[in-house]
């Protein structure tokens, strides 16, 4: 139980219905979605296009989405895997052609055909109750009625000012009068809401087939892109078998590749070989950075579109593995990675936590990627492209190499936890590179050193760079540990940004209580009737 003379929140305890999510008006939607009749599933959906409109730099109908949901809390875990797919004319010759030697955050090459509204009607009509439209007007009610910017989303918009001037229709709609808003400044999203409308009447085929998708081909091309109507027609996610693995009696599901959910699993295979640590010890972060290199680096090796090239998940998730990987870190010094990472021969976002009185489970988990995308956007419906296909490679024979029809690596990944043939608790990650570690550092709190979802989720939070080396630590680390860690090598600067989000909800099947915990760093809540 935490500590009531300091600064904090307790976990929501419910017993009918729970919604976790970033935005108190998200959450807030899809408890209403709930009360009138309608699932988890439902209830994701609607909480997700509310956040679309009122956390517009994080998440959007021109992004993608991935999904987690079982029926009545079995430990049948269903997955949905709803990213777009590069257009069928970006082979590395043409991209190489045309001069293009990297892919970059504004590129129109950056750009995959969105898989969100696709995947939003698929899951809707499989296992939703009720229709599409009526699970979209909240969201077409604060598009067009106006909502008021909370602290953190206009945090992300102040931090974003440079690339909201980068394209002339996303300048003219999120800098009103050449500025960014203040808190609590009432924003309309017309055009927005009046495409979300579009698809609630039309179906799925307005977004991908109709008027939306020639005015967002149309805008692409204009920019240089090679997407087509063809490629928006074809646009389609799939189920997909989730991924497993084990820790203190719980198991542990994730999204297969192109996620990064692996690499989750991996960190906490390597985890069950830790010794037993205080949390916040300089050991201990020495070793869950360490491990983090090692793991990001098996990552950056190995990972891809599946369906289009293998991707050795069960030598990745094999126990030798991330022995060999634990074995490999130094507990005196940071050092760089070995070829112990090589494996032998096989070879900004938002997240959505809702469970109902039935006990259905929704993990859900919608992107832009970084903030606002790629910044390209159509002029009427106010659409904002992800640029998620910036994580592909140009490199040929690379399993992440851009290819026709091909999905790019992706960071984004919905969690859930079973026991028994039960599900536990559905949870979730935002923070695109830190999600994988943001998996291990939570779970290891709840589950190894028994805090609640709600401490787990105040804790203060590091990642390495998979990229470059360094360490980004949160304030809440006192000095003194930050100097030792420096003395072994790591190359530590404190965080300027929060890092990452999270939302998680706890099933207990003896009392039949629901604990929900809402991350800090975000604006949202948990809330429970």
């Amino acid at each position: 139980m935490r500590d009531f003379q300091h600064p904090g929140r307790s976990p929501v305890y419910a017993t009918g219905g729970m919604a976790a999510t970033s935005h108190p008006l998200a959450s807030q939607t899809a408890i209403e979605v709930l009360k009138a009749g309608g699932n988890a599933m439902d209830a994701a959906i609607a909480a997700c296009a509310v956040q679309c409109v009122v956390e517009p730099g994080s998440t959007g109908i021109g992004g993608d989405c991935f999904a987690l949901y079982c029926k009545q809390g079995t430990g049948d875990i269903i997955a949905y895997d709803g990213s777009g797919r590069a257009p069928a004319a970006a082979t590395l010759e043409r991209l190489k052609a045309e001069g293009v030697e990297e892919l970059t955050r504004t590129s129109p090459h950056s750009v995959i055909v969105p898989g969100a509204v696709d995947a939003w009607a698929r899951l809707n009509t499989d296992h939703g109750r009720m229709d599409l439209a009526e699970l979209l007007q909240p969201a077409v009610g604060y598009a067009k009625g106006g909502f008021p910017l909370s602290p953190r989303v206009q945090l992300d918009w102040t931090a974003n000012e440079a690339h909201l001037r980068s394209d002339e229709n996303l300048a003219r709609i999120f800098l009103p009068g050449g500025t960014v808003p203040e808190v609590g400044a009432i924003h309309r999203l017309l055009g927005y809401g009046a495409a979300l409308e579009q698809v609630g009447r039309e179906g799925r085929d307005a977004f991908y087939k109709g008027d939306l998708a020639r005015e967002m081909v149309e805008t692409l091309q204009a920019k240089g892109g090679l997407h087509t109507m063809e490629d928006f027609a074809a646009a389609a996610g799939n189920y997909v078998t989730t991924i497993t693995t084990g820790f203190a009696g719980q198991a542990i599901h994730e999204c297969p590749p192109a996620g990064q959910g692996v690499i989750a699993l991996l960190l906490m295979n390597m985890m069950k070989h830790a010794p037993d640590m205080e949390m916040l010890s300089v050991e201990r972060i020495h070793l869950e950075l360490e491990a983090c290199r090692r793991a990001y680096a098996a990552r950056s090796l190995y990972l891809g579109d599946a369906s289009k090239d293998a991707v050795p998940v069960e030598a990745l998730l094999s126990a030798d593995y991330a022995k060999a990987l634990f074995d490999d870190i130094s507990m005196d010094e940071a050092r760089a990675v070995s070829n112990a990472v090589t494996l032998k021969p096989h070879r900004d976002t938002v997240y959505i936590s809702v469970v109902d009185k039935d006990r259905n489970v929704a993990s859900f988990i919608n992107t832009l990627f970084w903030g606002w995308g790629s910044g390209i956007t159509t002029p009427e419906s106010g659409i904002v492209f992800t640029n998620r296909g910036e994580g592909f490679v140009l490199e040929e024979g690379h399993p992440n190499c851009i290819a026709p029809g091909k999905r790019p690596l992706h960071t984004i990944i919905p969690g859930m936890l079973s026991r028994d043939g039960r599900a536990t608790m559905s949870f979730g990650v935002m923070g695109g590179e830190y999600q994988a570690m943001g998996h291990m550092q939570f779970l290891t709190r709840v589950l190894g050193y028994g805090l609640d979802v709600q401490e787990a989720q105040d804790a203060p939070r590091w990642m390495v760079d998979p990229f470059t080396g360094a360490v980004e630590i949160e304030g809440a680390v006192p000095d003194e540990v930050v100097g030792a860690l420096r003395a072994k090598g790591h190359d530590i600067a404190r965080a300027t940004r929060p890092i990452g989000g999270s939302q998680a909800i706890g099933i207990d099947w003896r009392t039949g209580v629901l604990v929900g915990g809402s991350d800090p760093r975000k604006d949202g809540c948990a809330i429970g009737y």
